[in-house]
This record gives C-alpha cells, structure tokens and sequence, in this order.
C-alpha cells in the first residue's frame, strides 16, 4: 500500500536506479520450512517488495530470451508447462520402453552450490545487455540475513528468490540437458529420454548397460560445474513391466521397483482390463507432510466461526484435488479427504472444556457445511 501511494514516481525511480547502476540489492531474509522427510527443512529466501518487481522485470527478459534455447525435456518454471505435463511426458516414455531402467538424478542443495563463477559464463553467451548482468551479479551477492546475522555465501542462489527459478533452468539447461540429449544420446544404444523439473529431474533408459555408463559419468558431468549428487539418492531403479502372464499376486521380491517423482509414487499395477501400467500415487512423505499441514491449521483457527473454517478446509481440499487428483491415485485422494474431516472434527471437539463434539452432531454440521467430495483433475483411459 505505502509503495502503491506513489507507484509511478517509484517504478520511475527503480528504473533509473536500475540502469545507472545506484541500484543496491538488499539481503534477502532467510527462513526455514520442513522438507517433507523427517526434521529435514529447506531453506528459502525473501527479498524486498521492491526487489521482486525489479527480479521479475529481469526474470521476463530472460525467458523471452532462453525459451528459444530451452528443450522439450524442461518443465519446471516455464510458461505454458507444468508439474502435470512432466509426469504425463514420464507416464509416456516409461510405457513406451515397458518401465526400463530409471535413473533418479538429486543434487545436493543445489541452489545452495550454484557456481556463480560457471553462471556468469553461461549467461554471458546469450545476454550481452551489462545492466541485466550487472543486476544479477548484484542479487547473487546481495547476501543472507537470518536471525540478525548477514553473510555473503560465495555461492549459490536464494530459493524463493523471482530470479532464481530461471537462472538454474538457464544453468542446468548447459549442465544436463544439452549435455544428455546432444552428447550422450547419440551414442547409446537402445532410447533414452529425460524429463526434468527445476533440479529434479529422471532419465529412463531402454537398456540397463547404457544406464549404467551414464550414472558412472554422471558425476563428473556435475563436478565440472561444482554439484555434486546426493550418494544414496541418486540411483538407478530397475523398473521393467512385470510378464504378461505373471499372476496378479506377483511375490514381492519380483516386482519391479518403486521410484518418487514430484510428489508422485511410481509403480506398476493392473488396469481393470487386467493389463500391466504405471500407476501414480500421492507419495507417502507428501501424504503425511499435507495431512500434518492441515492437523496444525485445525488446531490453531479452532475458535473461528465455522464457516471461516470450512471456506479454508474447502480451499485446502480443492488445491490438493487439483494437483493429486490424477487419474489411479482415486483411493489416495479419497483418503486424504477421510482424514482431513476426522482432523476437523477432532479440533472442533476441543475448543472448550465442555464434552467433545458427537459424531451425530458433526454429521449435522457436515449437511451445512460439506467438505468437497474427492475428485479427479483429468480422466485417461489406460490400456
């Protein structure tokens, strides 16, 4: 609002900061959120207001000027691509080779290890503008601030920064893309394909010898550029379609295996015509992650009106609807509404010292004020 009551004389004045180089980048404001596994957190950064608008003015530029370079294989933080089209693209490959070999790609905090030094190379082929360059050098040394402290990382990018998400597309764009499809998938043997979102990415192989040759040089590829892969997760999963044949209670130790991808558990299983496919379910860590969510949000608004609460559980319920509900993970969805109403119930069973809320009379609450039945976002039929 205070940066509204003037907004032209401001944007006027940022822009001329901007490009007469006055403009001084602000540390970014650290705060930490939970990772999904354990007590594992993931840090992110916060700029300034005004900061985000002069990030998001330089993050258009560059989009405009890399998603001509960028390749099929990208999702992540593109306009017109998404989460879903990534796992609709794998959902694909993995059917047409029959599951192959995937090989799970995680790097090690990547945007904490970002090579500013690598960086700045990379931008400098394709943006020659020294305003846009000299900015971004700016942010990247902006430094940290956390708990009063400033420091001045001699790498990395802060995630949740505007800028960030393109300048590690644009990185891992010359680290893997390019590298996999130009130089590595001419010579193998059998088909191979990529699929990556931001700094997660998969490579599913036809062949288990070309998998192999490329996790024992993957590695290197990365090190040359100051990444490296997380030892235990990255691996190479095999994930060949069970037989035709094979009985529906295939024993355990012969089933292929299970991998994760954005959210998703990867897996196969039988079509209701008794055929072998891929089947998607919400990801146990991201199940309990979201289901823990909501407990704490219950426990916390229990004294707001009612229908204060059921306007926020419905907006809650139709946003996860709308990411996991994917054609196979019906059950899942299901289920996460099952426990969400049982949350509910719970909390509103303790806003005062009185007896707990009966289930009779929740069941009346409910006819009031009805949580969103569980639905899918799409419908494909599997054969």
């Amino acid at each position: 609002t205070d940066y509204a009551a003037d907004l032209e004389g401001n944007l006027r004045s940022l822009l001329d900061r901007a490009k007469s180089g006055r403009y001084q980048a602000p540390p970014v404001r650290r705060v930490y959120i939970p990772k999904g596994t354990g007590s594992e957190t993931r840090p992110i950064g916060i700029p300034t207001f005004e900061d985000k608008i002069l990030q998001r003015a330089v993050a258009m530029v560059l989009e405009s000027v890399y998603e001509q370079d960028f390749l099929d294989c990208s999702y992540g933080f593109r306009p017109g691509r998404s989460a879903h089209q990534a796992l609709d693209a794998l959902w694909h490959r993995l059917m047409e080779v029959k599951g192959g070999w995937l090989l799970e790609i995680d790097i090690r905090k990547f945007f904490d290890a970002l090579d500013h030094r690598h960086l700045h190379a990379i931008l400098r082929r394709r943006v020659r503008d020294g305003v846009l360059l000299r900015l971004i050098g700016k942010w990247l040394k902006a430094g940290v601030m956390e708990e009063g402290c400033l420091t001045h990382p001699e790498s990395g990018s802060p995630q949740g920064g505007v800028i960030s998400p393109i300048l590690a597309n644009a990185y891992l764009h010359e680290v893997l893309d390019t590298w996999f499809e130009r130089t590595v998938k001419p010579r193998l043997k059998g088909r191979a394909s990529l699929i990556r979102y931001a700094d997660d990415a998969v490579l599913v192989f036809e062949s288990e010898a070309d998998a192999r040759r490329v996790l024992e040089v993957l590695p290197k590829r990365f090190g040359k550029y100051g990444l490296t892969l997380h030892p235990e997760k990255t691996r190479l999963v095999p994930f060949q379609r069970p037989p035709l044949d094979a009985p529906k209670g295939v024993p355990h130790g012969d089933r292929p295996g299970t991998f994760d991808f954005l959210g998703f558990t990867h897996h196969w299983s039988r079509t209701l015509k008794g055929n072998w496919a891929v089947k998607r379910e919400t990801a146990k860590g991201r199940f309990c992650r979201s289901l823990r969510s909501i407990g704490e949000w219950c426990r916390e608004h229990r004294h707001l009106p009612i229908v204060e609460q059921w306007t926020t559980l419905t907006a809650k319920l139709r946003g996860h609807y709308a990411y996991y509900g994917i054609t196979g993970n019906t059950l899942r969805v299901r289920d996460f509404r099952h426990h969400v109403r049982c949350a509910w119930h719970k909390w509103l069973s303790r806003r005062s010292n009185k007896a707990r809320m009966p289930w009779e009379r929740f069941g009346e609450l409910e006819g009031r004020y009805p949580l969103p039945p569980a639905r899918l976002r799409c419908i494909r039929l599997v054969t």
